[in-house]
């Protein structure tokens, strides 16, 4: 009976285990980088991506938590690291996934002058490079992003062209909402080593912290996908920064983990609507991508939506570029 009940329980946490996911592989010029192998022995492995535990969810309670960063208590890198040339694409390719409404979120951070190996990535140092939540359709009933990645398991994203070369973490983020007021959070991270002539940072505006990027009040997080509204709304706040694509440049911090000392560009008084960038000097170069947010109550990034899209609001938190 005992062995029966162990058999049974075994089953239980595989098919739990076997339900969601992370990125397996990582793709970048023609090399394939292994990731993390979760419930493998860590003593015999050597990855680019950061250790982490399980395919279990991070939820509400983890928000303010170390873990909700790489999804580990700080865990730091094994020595290897892969090389990009800023403006290339990387593809990443999950082991499983099965969550369907779900948005994807990808940051990096630049490491310190020590490198990433030793670092683990705390501070306001976090930008965001790509997102995509809601494609088309009701929240309730529409194609998500997750759809793509449980279709094909791959998830391509461009270095931004004008990025400053150096040592980075970058943060893949699968956010499933199926589950009404209890949305599932998928981090991993991987570190890089990016290359070019590029001579852009984002500015401070678009540094976030894990911990501290999102609240459990966020209009993306606090969400319930089968409410009666879910089943009108054509749009999806996603949470956290703006996505910086590259063409607003601030300086970057010479040590990430210690604050910025330049004054922060959010000092544009909140009544200059009309303005495309969260500094005024940089506004002709900000633009919200597709998909991105672009507006609302205490939105202070891009205002003005890349060519072929328009601002469409969603309640009074958040607008899109659809």
């Amino acid at each position: 009976m005992k062995a029966t009940t162990f058999a049974t329980a075994a089953a239980s946490l595989l098919a739990t285990a076997s339900a969601h996911g992370g990125v397996g592989y990582y793709i970048m010029g023609g090399t394939t980088y292994q990731g993390w192998q979760p419930y493998n022995s860590a003593d015999s492995q050597k990855s680019i991506q950061r250790q982490y535990a399980s395919f279990n969810p991070l939820l509400i309670a983890d928000l303010s938590t170390v873990a909700i960063r790489c999804n580990n208590a700080g865990t730091l890198g094994t020595g290897l690291t892969a090389t990009v040339a800023a403006g290339s694409d990387i593809k990443a390719h999950w082991t499983q996934w099965t969550h369907r409404p779900a948005s994807v979120m990808v940051y990096m951070a630049k490491c310190p002058s020590s490198g990433c190996n030793s670092w683990d990535g705390a501070g306001k140092v976090w930008f965001k490079i790509n997102q995509q939540g809601l494609v088309s359709g009701t929240e309730n009933s529409g194609k998500w992003a997750g759809d793509t990645i449980l279709d094909t398991l791959n998830w391509t994203v461009t270095v931004p062209k004008t990025l400053v070369p150096g040592e980075y973490l970058i943060r893949h983020e699968l956010l499933a909402v199926h589950q009404a007021n209890n949305p599932q959070f998928y981090p991993e991270c991987a570190q890089l080593t990016v290359t070019g002539s590029g001579t852009a940072s984002p500015p401070a505006s678009y540094l976030v912290s894990f911990p501290g990027a999102y609240s459990a009040s966020d209009p993306g997080i606090n969400f319930n996908i089968d409410s009666e509204q879910s089943k009108a709304t054509t749009s999806y706040p996603i949470p956290g920064p703006a996505v910086w694509d590259g063409g607003s440049s601030g300086p970057a911090p010479s040590e990430p983990a210690t604050p910025t000392s330049a004054a922060p560009v959010t000092a544009v008084p909140t009544t200059l609507k009309t303005s495309a960038a969260p500094a005024a000097s940089s506004a002709a170069a900000c633009t919200a991508a597709k998909f991105a947010q672009c507006g609302g109550i205490g939105y202070k990034g891009c205002t003005t939506c890349a060519a072929g899209t328009t601002c469409n609001k969603s309640g009074d938190y958040y607008s899109q570029c659809l």
